[in-house]
């Protein structure tokens, strides 16, 4: 694919998955909580938490970025802001369980914030205890005021007019690390996906559409962007769950579950009645709970778990 169509493709890409996320920050940000608004949704700085297996990807500084990062609580969760450089923290499962397959997770957070347990390490813990090499992706983030309080006010919308080219570089920077310590993480390079949560859904699909050698060997998109897309004849194996009633997503079409059905690649979609946006990996009385269960067998499915871990 020759250069011009590329950018073409990664434009069309941005403004159609775009079209979800610009409902608004404050808009987002509340629905990221809507699985845990019997917890507490102040916003609590704290100091940035020890990462002492995390790996700097070596992707650069974000370009103009005058705000450093931080971290703050809500909702019973840790979050990241103004993250401007890029990082991929393991977690590897038992030899005895490993597959020797890996998914690199990205959280979600509108780009603004990266929800890191509810979206990252907590899935990284479940998919290593289902003997899957996880990769918490801690991507760049586009710059929010320095202040929480200020943060926390209504605000614009992301502004993705620039596209997603620090977060699809830090992306495929992830995929490149994995495969050169494959041996050492006892990762099998053909074997490597990505799961994405809300913006960091829209980010595995446009790494998967616009990623060049990123090439994930299966995706999972969750309440991310449904919008249609030219998909490639290689393109891999599609995993997505979303709630129907998603105040963002939930109401927007399944264009990207026709796209991939019309060009006959594998795809398998769970619309939960209830769930909200952003139900992670929180415990709640909702179907939507078991979408890990779900992710789980489809992996088994396609060959991604041992035998006797399914």
């Amino acid at each position: 694919m020759g250069t011009k169509m590329r950018t073409e493709i990664h434009k069309q890409l941005v403004r159609r998955l775009a079209g979800g996320l610009a409902v608004g920050a404050v808009a987002l940000g509340c629905a990221l909580a809507a699985p845990a608004m019997a917890q507490d949704d102040r916003m609590t700085p704290i100091a940035i938490p020890a990462q002492p297996d995390a790996i700097v990807l070596g992707t650069g500084a974000l370009p103009g970025a005058t705000v450093q990062e931080s971290w703050h609580t809500q909702y019973g969760s840790l979050f990241a802001r103004n993250v401007t450089v890029a990082t991929l923290t393991p977690f590897l499962p038992d030899p005895a369980k490993a597959s020797g397959a890996a998914v690199i997770v990205a959280p979600g957070g509108g780009f603004r914030t990266l929800s890191m347990n509810n979206e990252g390490w907590d899935v990284a813990k479940a998919l290593a205890g289902k003997g899957v090499a996880a990769f918490v992706l801690k991507y760049r983030l586009q710059q929010t005021p320095r202040d929480l309080d200020e943060f926390a006010r209504p605000g614009p919308p992301p502004n993705l007019s620039a596209g997603l080219a620090p977060q699809i570089a830090d992306a495929r920077a992830a995929f490149a690390l994995v495969r050169s310590r494959a041996k050492a993480w006892k990762v099998d390079p053909e074997r490597i996906g990505m799961a994405g949560f809300s913006a960091g859904a829209m980010l595995t699909m446009a790494t998967t559409l616009q990623g060049q050698d990123a090439k994930p060997a299966f995706i999972a998109n969750i309440y991310g962007p449904l919008a249609p897309v030219k998909v490639p004849a290689d393109a891999p194996p599609l995993f997505i769950a979303l709630a129907a009633d998603d105040p963002l997503f939930g109401n927007s079409g399944f264009g990207l579950v026709d796209s991939w059905r019309a060009a006959k690649r594998p795809v398998e979609f769970h619309l939960y009645e209830q769930g909200g946006h952003g139900f992670g990996m929180y415990r709640k009385t909702t179907t939507s709970t078991g979408w890990f269960d779900d992710f789980a067998r489809w992996l088994g499915m396609h060959g991604y778990l041992k035998g006797d871990v399914q």
